[in-house]
Protein backbone atom coordinates (compact mmCIF):
# COMPACT_ATOMS: atom_id res chain seq x y z
CA UNK A 1 0.00 0.00 0.00
CA UNK A 2 1.35 3.36 -1.03
CA UNK A 3 0.72 6.75 0.51
CA UNK A 4 -2.13 7.55 -1.84
CA UNK A 5 -4.02 4.38 -0.94
CA UNK A 6 -3.35 5.04 2.74
CA UNK A 7 -4.86 8.52 2.46
CA UNK A 8 -7.86 7.17 0.54
CA UNK A 9 -8.55 4.64 3.28
CA UNK A 10 -8.31 7.34 5.95
CA UNK A 11 -10.60 9.57 3.92
CA UNK A 12 -13.15 6.81 3.60
CA UNK A 13 -12.93 5.60 7.24
CA UNK A 14 -12.22 8.89 9.01
CA UNK A 15 -15.28 8.56 11.19
CA UNK A 16 -13.96 5.38 12.87
CA UNK A 17 -10.59 7.02 13.60
CA UNK A 18 -12.21 10.18 14.98
CA UNK A 19 -14.66 8.30 17.16
CA UNK A 20 -11.88 6.12 18.53
CA UNK A 21 -9.74 9.18 19.26
CA UNK A 22 -12.56 10.96 21.03
CA UNK A 23 -13.44 7.90 23.07
CA UNK A 24 -9.80 7.40 24.15
CA UNK A 25 -9.35 11.04 25.11
CA UNK A 26 -12.68 11.03 26.96
CA UNK A 27 -11.81 7.85 28.82
CA UNK A 28 -8.37 9.20 29.76
CA UNK A 29 -9.86 12.44 31.02
CA UNK A 30 -12.62 10.67 32.93
CA UNK A 31 -10.26 8.18 34.53
CA UNK A 32 -7.79 10.95 35.41
CA UNK A 33 -10.59 12.88 37.11
CA UNK A 34 -11.77 9.79 38.98
CA UNK A 35 -8.32 8.62 40.15
CA UNK A 36 -7.28 9.81 43.63
CA UNK A 37 -4.71 12.54 43.78
CA UNK A 38 -1.14 11.64 44.72
CA UNK A 39 1.39 14.02 46.23
CA UNK A 40 5.16 13.59 45.89
CA UNK A 41 7.53 15.00 48.52
CA UNK A 42 11.29 14.92 47.86
CA UNK A 43 14.16 15.06 50.35
CA UNK A 44 17.67 15.57 48.98
CA UNK A 45 20.84 14.15 50.54
CA UNK A 46 24.45 14.57 49.46
CA UNK A 47 27.22 12.02 49.72
CA UNK A 48 30.47 13.89 50.38
CA UNK A 49 33.33 11.88 48.89
CA UNK A 50 35.93 14.49 49.85
CA UNK A 51 35.15 14.35 53.56
CA UNK A 52 38.04 12.62 55.38
CA UNK A 53 37.48 9.87 57.91
CA UNK A 54 36.99 11.54 61.32
CA UNK A 55 39.38 9.10 63.04
CA UNK A 56 42.02 8.07 60.50
CA UNK A 57 41.86 11.21 58.34
CA UNK A 58 41.93 9.11 55.17
CA UNK A 59 39.78 10.10 52.20
CA UNK A 60 36.94 7.76 51.31
CA UNK A 61 37.56 5.98 47.99
CA UNK A 62 35.21 6.79 45.11
CA UNK A 63 34.46 3.28 43.91
CA UNK A 64 32.47 2.52 40.75
CA UNK A 65 28.84 1.90 41.53
CA UNK A 66 29.05 3.63 44.91
CA UNK A 67 25.94 5.75 44.32
CA UNK A 68 24.07 2.72 43.02
CA UNK A 69 24.95 0.95 46.25
CA UNK A 70 23.63 3.90 48.23
CA UNK A 71 20.38 3.73 46.27
CA UNK A 72 20.04 0.05 47.15
CA UNK A 73 20.69 0.86 50.81
CA UNK A 74 17.94 3.52 50.82
CA UNK A 75 15.51 1.06 49.22
CA UNK A 76 16.49 -1.72 51.64
CA UNK A 77 14.10 -3.22 54.17
CA UNK A 78 16.35 -2.16 57.03
CA UNK A 79 16.00 1.53 56.19
CA UNK A 80 12.25 1.14 55.69
CA UNK A 81 11.84 -0.47 59.12
CA UNK A 82 13.89 2.29 60.72
CA UNK A 83 11.74 4.95 58.99
CA UNK A 84 8.54 3.22 60.13
CA UNK A 85 9.75 3.03 63.72
CA UNK A 86 10.89 6.65 63.69
CA UNK A 87 7.32 7.71 62.78
CA UNK A 88 5.83 5.05 65.12
CA UNK A 89 3.69 3.70 62.30
CA UNK A 90 4.01 0.22 63.75
CA UNK A 91 2.03 1.51 66.74
CA UNK A 92 -0.79 2.98 64.65
CA UNK A 93 -4.08 1.21 65.55
CA UNK A 94 -5.47 1.36 62.00
CA UNK A 95 -2.32 -0.16 60.53
CA UNK A 96 -2.29 -2.80 63.25
CA UNK A 97 -5.83 -3.73 62.31
CA UNK A 98 -4.93 -3.92 58.63
CA UNK A 99 -1.93 -6.07 59.52
CA UNK A 100 -4.11 -8.45 61.53
CA UNK A 101 -6.59 -8.77 58.68
CA UNK A 102 -3.93 -9.19 55.99
CA UNK A 103 -1.62 -11.63 57.77
CA UNK A 104 -3.87 -13.08 60.47
CA UNK A 105 -1.36 -11.91 63.05
CA UNK A 106 1.65 -13.70 61.57
CA UNK A 107 4.93 -11.87 61.32
CA UNK A 108 5.95 -8.47 62.61
CA UNK A 109 3.93 -5.29 62.28
CA UNK A 110 7.00 -3.12 61.57
CA UNK A 111 8.16 -5.40 58.75
CA UNK A 112 4.69 -5.49 57.20
CA UNK A 113 4.26 -1.71 57.38
CA UNK A 114 7.81 -1.24 56.01
CA UNK A 115 6.97 -3.37 52.97
CA UNK A 116 3.70 -1.45 52.59
CA UNK A 117 5.21 2.04 52.63
CA UNK A 118 8.20 1.05 50.47
CA UNK A 119 5.92 0.91 47.43
CA UNK A 120 5.69 4.70 47.34
CA UNK A 121 9.46 5.29 47.61
CA UNK A 122 11.53 6.42 44.66
CA UNK A 123 15.28 7.14 44.77
CA UNK A 124 16.92 9.00 41.92
CA UNK A 125 20.70 9.59 41.84
CA UNK A 126 22.13 12.56 40.01
CA UNK A 127 24.09 11.73 36.88
CA UNK A 128 26.96 14.17 37.37
CA UNK A 129 27.00 14.76 41.14
CA UNK A 130 26.77 12.93 44.43
CA UNK A 131 23.23 14.13 45.21
CA UNK A 132 20.44 11.63 45.85
CA UNK A 133 16.73 12.55 45.60
CA UNK A 134 14.53 10.55 47.98
CA UNK A 135 10.93 10.97 46.84
CA UNK A 136 7.81 9.54 48.39
CA UNK A 137 4.37 9.55 46.74
CA UNK A 138 1.22 9.34 48.81
CA UNK A 139 -2.37 10.51 49.04
CA UNK A 140 -1.65 12.80 52.01
CA UNK A 141 0.91 15.54 51.28
CA UNK A 142 1.91 15.89 54.93
CA UNK A 143 2.34 12.14 55.30
CA UNK A 144 4.40 12.00 52.08
CA UNK A 145 6.74 14.73 53.34
CA UNK A 146 7.09 13.03 56.72
CA UNK A 147 7.93 9.67 55.13
CA UNK A 148 10.44 11.23 52.70
CA UNK A 149 12.26 12.90 55.60
CA UNK A 150 12.02 9.71 57.66
CA UNK A 151 13.58 7.65 54.87
CA UNK A 152 16.35 10.26 54.43
CA UNK A 153 17.16 10.30 58.14
CA UNK A 154 16.92 6.52 58.37
CA UNK A 155 19.37 6.26 55.48
CA UNK A 156 21.82 8.64 57.22
CA UNK A 157 21.54 6.63 60.45
CA UNK A 158 21.93 3.34 58.60
CA UNK A 159 24.95 4.65 56.70
CA UNK A 160 26.54 5.55 60.03
CA UNK A 161 25.67 2.14 61.47
CA UNK A 162 27.18 0.37 58.47
CA UNK A 163 30.44 2.22 59.16
CA UNK A 164 30.32 1.82 62.95
CA UNK A 165 29.20 -1.83 63.23
CA UNK A 166 32.24 -3.34 61.43
CA UNK A 167 34.54 -1.14 63.52
CA UNK A 168 32.71 -2.24 66.66
CA UNK A 169 33.08 -5.91 65.75
CA UNK A 170 36.73 -5.34 64.84
CA UNK A 171 37.30 -3.59 68.18
CA UNK A 172 35.86 -6.59 70.03
CA UNK A 173 38.12 -8.94 68.06
CA UNK A 174 41.19 -6.79 68.71
CA UNK A 175 40.28 -6.60 72.40
CA UNK A 176 40.23 -10.38 72.65
CA UNK A 177 43.42 -10.62 70.61
CA UNK A 178 45.12 -7.99 72.79
CA UNK A 179 44.27 -9.99 75.91
CA UNK A 180 45.83 -13.09 74.38
CA UNK A 181 48.90 -11.13 73.26
CA UNK A 182 49.22 -9.55 76.70
CA UNK A 183 49.23 -13.01 78.27
CA UNK A 184 51.93 -14.10 75.81
CA UNK A 185 53.95 -10.98 76.63
CA UNK A 186 53.67 -11.59 80.37
CA UNK A 187 54.77 -15.20 79.92
CA UNK A 188 57.76 -14.13 77.81
CA UNK A 189 58.76 -11.47 80.34
CA UNK A 190 58.35 -13.91 83.23
CA UNK A 191 60.48 -16.48 81.42
CA UNK A 192 63.17 -13.87 80.75
CA UNK A 193 63.18 -12.66 84.37
CA UNK A 194 63.38 -16.21 85.70
CA UNK A 195 66.28 -16.97 83.37
CA UNK A 196 68.09 -13.81 84.44
CA UNK A 197 67.64 -14.68 88.11
CA UNK A 198 68.77 -18.25 87.53
CA UNK A 199 71.85 -17.34 85.47
CA UNK A 200 72.63 -14.11 87.30
CA UNK A 201 72.30 -11.92 84.22
CA UNK A 202 71.49 -8.30 84.81
CA UNK A 203 73.07 -6.67 81.79
CA UNK A 204 74.41 -9.35 79.50
CA UNK A 205 76.74 -7.10 77.55
CA UNK A 206 78.37 -5.55 80.67
CA UNK A 207 79.01 -8.88 82.33
CA UNK A 208 80.48 -10.40 79.22
CA UNK A 209 82.71 -7.37 78.80
CA UNK A 210 83.94 -7.74 82.37
CA UNK A 211 84.64 -11.43 81.92
CA UNK A 212 86.42 -10.71 78.64
CA UNK A 213 88.60 -8.12 80.40
CA UNK A 214 89.36 -10.64 83.12
CA UNK A 215 90.28 -13.25 80.52
CA UNK A 216 92.61 -10.75 78.85
CA UNK A 217 94.22 -9.99 82.19
CA UNK A 218 94.62 -13.68 83.04
CA UNK A 219 96.06 -14.34 79.59
CA UNK A 220 98.59 -11.55 80.12
CA UNK A 221 99.51 -12.91 83.55
CA UNK A 222 99.77 -16.39 82.11
CA UNK A 223 102.09 -15.18 79.39
CA UNK A 224 104.22 -13.44 82.01
CA UNK A 225 104.20 -16.55 84.19
CA UNK A 226 105.25 -18.66 81.22
CA UNK A 227 108.21 -16.36 80.60
CA UNK A 228 109.12 -16.35 84.29
CA UNK A 229 108.82 -20.14 84.50
CA UNK A 230 110.99 -20.55 81.42
CA UNK A 231 113.57 -18.17 82.92
CA UNK A 232 113.50 -19.99 86.28
CA UNK A 233 113.87 -23.35 84.60
CA UNK A 234 116.79 -22.00 82.56
CA UNK A 235 118.52 -20.69 85.70
CA UNK A 236 117.87 -23.96 87.52
CA UNK A 237 119.27 -25.91 84.61
CA UNK A 238 122.30 -23.63 84.50
CA UNK A 239 122.86 -24.19 88.25
CA UNK A 240 122.63 -27.94 87.81
CA UNK A 241 125.13 -27.82 84.94
CA UNK A 242 127.54 -25.74 87.08
CA UNK A 243 127.28 -28.18 89.92
CA UNK A 244 127.71 -31.21 87.65
CA UNK A 245 130.88 -29.72 86.17
CA UNK A 246 132.19 -28.98 89.65
CA UNK A 247 132.47 -25.30 88.80
CA UNK A 248 132.41 -22.63 91.45
CA UNK A 249 128.83 -21.54 92.10
CA UNK A 250 130.09 -18.05 92.73
CA UNK A 251 130.35 -17.58 89.00
CA UNK A 252 126.63 -18.07 88.56
CA UNK A 253 124.81 -15.03 87.17
CA UNK A 254 122.34 -15.09 90.05
CA UNK A 255 125.21 -15.13 92.54
CA UNK A 256 127.01 -12.39 90.71
CA UNK A 257 123.80 -10.37 90.59
CA UNK A 258 123.09 -10.87 94.31
CA UNK A 259 124.09 -7.69 96.14
CA UNK A 260 124.32 -9.41 99.54
CA UNK A 261 126.74 -12.01 98.22
CA UNK A 262 128.80 -9.33 96.55
CA UNK A 263 128.93 -7.43 99.83
CA UNK A 264 129.94 -10.59 101.70
CA UNK A 265 132.64 -11.29 99.13
CA UNK A 266 133.87 -7.74 99.39
CA UNK A 267 134.05 -8.02 103.18
CA UNK A 268 135.84 -11.36 102.87
CA UNK A 269 138.39 -9.91 100.47
CA UNK A 270 138.95 -6.93 102.76
CA UNK A 271 139.35 -9.14 105.79
CA UNK A 272 141.84 -11.42 103.98
CA UNK A 273 143.85 -8.40 102.89
CA UNK A 274 143.99 -7.09 106.44
CA UNK A 275 144.97 -10.54 107.70
CA UNK A 276 147.91 -10.65 105.27
CA UNK A 277 148.99 -7.21 106.33
CA UNK A 278 148.75 -7.87 110.05
CA UNK A 279 150.23 -11.37 109.90
CA UNK A 280 153.34 -9.99 108.19
CA UNK A 281 153.71 -7.38 110.90
CA UNK A 282 152.60 -9.21 114.05
CA UNK A 283 153.12 -12.82 113.24
CA UNK A 284 150.80 -15.69 112.84
CA UNK A 285 150.28 -16.27 116.53
CA UNK A 286 149.15 -12.79 117.41
CA UNK A 287 145.60 -12.64 118.85
CA UNK A 288 144.53 -10.11 116.26
CA UNK A 289 145.66 -12.48 113.51
CA UNK A 290 143.71 -15.30 115.14
CA UNK A 291 140.65 -13.12 115.40
CA UNK A 292 140.91 -12.15 111.75
CA UNK A 293 141.33 -15.79 110.73
CA UNK A 294 138.19 -16.64 112.76
CA UNK A 295 136.33 -13.79 111.07
CA UNK A 296 137.45 -14.98 107.67
CA UNK A 297 136.24 -18.49 108.43
CA UNK A 298 132.93 -17.14 109.61
CA UNK A 299 132.56 -14.93 106.55
CA UNK A 300 133.37 -17.81 104.21
CA UNK A 301 130.81 -20.00 105.99
CA UNK A 302 128.26 -17.27 105.72
CA UNK A 303 129.11 -16.78 102.03
CA UNK A 304 128.70 -20.51 101.37
CA UNK A 305 125.38 -20.49 103.23
CA UNK A 306 124.17 -17.53 101.21
CA UNK A 307 125.31 -19.18 97.99
CA UNK A 308 123.40 -22.29 99.06
CA UNK A 309 120.37 -20.16 99.84
CA UNK A 310 120.60 -18.50 96.44
CA UNK A 311 120.92 -21.90 94.77
CA UNK A 312 117.96 -23.21 96.68
CA UNK A 313 116.10 -20.03 95.83
CA UNK A 314 116.74 -20.64 92.15
CA UNK A 315 115.20 -24.10 92.50
CA UNK A 316 112.30 -22.79 94.55
CA UNK A 317 111.69 -19.98 92.08
CA UNK A 318 111.51 -22.50 89.27
CA UNK A 319 109.01 -24.60 91.16
CA UNK A 320 106.99 -21.56 92.12
CA UNK A 321 107.10 -20.26 88.56
CA UNK A 322 105.92 -23.60 87.23
CA UNK A 323 103.19 -23.74 89.84
CA UNK A 324 102.14 -20.19 89.04
CA UNK A 325 102.13 -21.05 85.34
CA UNK A 326 99.97 -24.11 85.97
CA UNK A 327 97.57 -22.12 88.12
CA UNK A 328 97.27 -19.37 85.54
CA UNK A 329 96.85 -21.89 82.73
CA UNK A 330 94.01 -23.52 84.64
CA UNK A 331 92.53 -20.11 85.43
CA UNK A 332 92.65 -19.13 81.75
CA UNK A 333 91.02 -22.43 80.79
CA UNK A 334 88.32 -21.95 83.43
CA UNK A 335 87.74 -18.37 82.29
CA UNK A 336 87.43 -19.48 78.68
CA UNK A 337 84.96 -22.19 79.68
CA UNK A 338 83.04 -19.63 81.72
CA UNK A 339 82.96 -17.26 78.77
CA UNK A 340 81.78 -20.00 76.46
CA UNK A 341 79.02 -20.84 78.90
CA UNK A 342 78.17 -17.17 79.24
CA UNK A 343 78.04 -16.85 75.46
CA UNK A 344 75.66 -19.77 75.32
CA UNK A 345 73.62 -18.16 78.06
CA UNK A 346 73.79 -14.84 76.27
CA UNK A 347 72.52 -16.44 73.08
CA UNK A 348 69.62 -17.99 74.95
CA UNK A 349 69.06 -14.68 76.70
CA UNK A 350 69.04 -12.92 73.34
CA UNK A 351 66.43 -15.40 72.09
CA UNK A 352 64.28 -14.73 75.16
CA UNK A 353 64.73 -10.98 74.73
CA UNK A 354 63.73 -11.22 71.07
CA UNK A 355 60.64 -13.18 72.11
CA UNK A 356 59.78 -10.43 74.57
CA UNK A 357 60.37 -7.73 71.93
CA UNK A 358 58.27 -9.59 69.38
CA UNK A 359 55.46 -10.10 71.87
CA UNK A 360 55.69 -6.44 72.87
CA UNK A 361 55.48 -5.25 69.26
CA UNK A 362 52.51 -7.52 68.52
CA UNK A 363 50.77 -6.31 71.66
CA UNK A 364 51.48 -2.66 70.82
CA UNK A 365 50.13 -3.08 67.28
CA UNK A 366 47.01 -4.83 68.57
CA UNK A 367 46.42 -2.12 71.17
CA UNK A 368 46.93 0.59 68.55
CA UNK A 369 44.41 -1.04 66.24
CA UNK A 370 42.05 -1.62 69.17
CA UNK A 371 42.24 2.06 70.11
CA UNK A 372 41.69 3.12 66.49
CA UNK A 373 38.72 0.81 65.92
CA UNK A 374 37.23 1.79 69.28
CA UNK A 375 37.33 5.42 68.25
CA UNK A 376 35.82 4.51 64.87
CA UNK A 377 33.02 2.56 66.59
CA UNK A 378 32.19 5.59 68.74
CA UNK A 379 32.08 8.14 65.93
CA UNK A 380 28.77 9.89 65.19
CA UNK A 381 29.83 11.51 61.94
CA UNK A 382 29.07 10.30 58.45
CA UNK A 383 29.76 11.47 54.94
CA UNK A 384 26.01 11.68 54.12
CA UNK A 385 24.31 14.98 54.88
CA UNK A 386 20.75 16.20 54.49
CA UNK A 387 20.86 18.80 51.72
CA UNK A 388 17.17 19.73 51.46
CA UNK A 389 14.44 18.28 53.68
CA UNK A 390 11.11 17.42 52.12
CA UNK A 391 8.30 19.93 52.48
CA UNK A 392 4.56 19.41 52.14
CA UNK A 393 3.73 19.61 48.39
CA UNK A 394 1.01 22.05 47.37
CA UNK A 395 0.12 20.50 44.03
CA UNK A 396 -0.53 16.82 43.32
CA UNK A 397 2.02 14.98 41.22
CA UNK A 398 -0.60 12.61 39.80
CA UNK A 399 -2.81 12.09 37.97
CA UNK A 400 -1.58 14.52 35.31
CA UNK A 401 -4.73 15.18 33.33
CA UNK A 402 -3.18 17.08 30.43
CA UNK A 403 -0.36 14.59 30.01
CA UNK A 404 -2.77 11.66 30.23
CA UNK A 405 -5.04 13.19 27.61
CA UNK A 406 -2.11 13.87 25.30
CA UNK A 407 -0.95 10.30 25.66
CA UNK A 408 -4.55 9.12 25.14
CA UNK A 409 -4.78 11.27 21.99
CA UNK A 410 -1.61 9.76 20.63
CA UNK A 411 -2.68 6.21 21.45
CA UNK A 412 -6.26 6.92 20.26
CA UNK A 413 -4.93 8.15 16.93
CA UNK A 414 -2.91 5.01 16.45
CA UNK A 415 -5.79 2.82 17.58
CA UNK A 416 -8.29 4.69 15.33
CA UNK A 417 -6.06 4.33 12.29
CA UNK A 418 -5.63 0.65 13.10
CA UNK A 419 -9.37 0.10 13.43
CA UNK A 420 -9.97 1.96 10.16
CA UNK A 421 -7.61 -0.31 8.32
CA UNK A 422 -9.11 -3.39 9.96
CA UNK A 423 -12.56 -2.26 8.82
CA UNK A 424 -11.17 -1.61 5.34
CA UNK A 425 -9.71 -5.07 5.16
CA UNK A 426 -13.02 -6.59 6.19
CA UNK A 427 -14.97 -4.48 3.65
CA UNK A 428 -12.67 -5.13 0.67
CA UNK A 429 -13.58 -2.09 -1.46
CA UNK A 430 -11.43 -0.75 -4.28
CA UNK A 431 -10.46 2.84 -3.63
CA UNK A 432 -8.26 3.62 -6.62
CA UNK A 433 -7.41 2.48 -10.18
CA UNK A 434 -4.10 1.18 -8.92
CA UNK A 435 -5.96 -0.94 -6.34
CA UNK A 436 -8.19 -2.36 -9.05
CA UNK A 437 -5.27 -3.13 -11.29
CA UNK A 438 -3.43 -4.84 -8.41
CA UNK A 439 -6.55 -6.78 -7.49
CA UNK A 440 -7.45 -8.04 -11.02
CA UNK A 441 -3.93 -8.15 -12.43
CA UNK A 442 -5.35 -6.81 -15.72
CA UNK A 443 -4.37 -3.79 -17.78
CA UNK A 444 -6.30 -0.57 -17.07
CA UNK A 445 -8.27 0.76 -20.11
CA UNK A 446 -9.65 3.97 -18.69
CA UNK A 447 -10.95 5.79 -15.64
CA UNK A 448 -14.43 7.35 -15.41
CA UNK A 449 -14.58 10.79 -13.89
CA UNK A 450 -15.66 10.83 -10.31
CA UNK A 451 -19.05 12.48 -9.76
CA UNK A 452 -19.67 14.66 -6.80
CA UNK A 453 -21.98 13.54 -4.00
CA UNK A 454 -24.70 16.14 -5.03
CA UNK A 455 -24.66 15.05 -8.64
CA UNK A 456 -25.03 11.42 -7.64
CA UNK A 457 -27.97 12.39 -5.50
CA UNK A 458 -29.67 14.21 -8.38
CA UNK A 459 -29.07 11.30 -10.68
CA UNK A 460 -30.54 8.95 -8.09
CA UNK A 461 -33.69 11.10 -7.79
CA UNK A 462 -34.12 11.45 -11.57
CA UNK A 463 -33.75 7.72 -12.07
CA UNK A 464 -36.48 7.14 -9.53
CA UNK A 465 -38.96 9.49 -11.14
CA UNK A 466 -38.41 7.98 -14.62
CA UNK A 467 -39.31 4.53 -13.37
CA UNK A 468 -42.25 5.72 -11.32
CA UNK A 469 -44.18 7.68 -14.10
CA UNK A 470 -45.56 4.74 -16.16
CA UNK A 471 -46.82 3.14 -13.01
CA UNK A 472 -48.89 6.17 -12.18
CA UNK A 473 -50.28 6.34 -15.74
Amino acid sequence: MNLGQFLLVLRARWLIAVVTLVVCVALAGGISLVLPKKYTATATVIVDFKAPDPVTGALLPMLPGYLATQVDIIQSHRVAVKAVKSLKLDQNPALKQQFALATEGRGNVADWVADLVSTGLTVKPSKESSVLDIAYKGADPRFAAALANAFAQAYIDTNLELRVEPARQTAVWFDERAKSLRESLEKAQSKLSEYQREKGFTAADERVDLEMARLSELSLQYSTAQAQAADAISRQRQLSEFLERGANPEALPDVLANQLLQNLKAQLVATEARLQQISSQLGVNHPEVKRLEADIATQREKLRDEIKVVSQGIGNQGKLAQKRETELRNAVSDQKAKLMKMNEGRDELAVLMREVDSAQRAYDVAMQRYTMTTLESQTNQTNVLMLTPAVEPLEPSSPKILLNMLVAAFLGTILGVGLAFVRELLDGRVRSPQGLQELTDMPLIGVLPTASRAKLKRLRWGFGRTHAAPASA
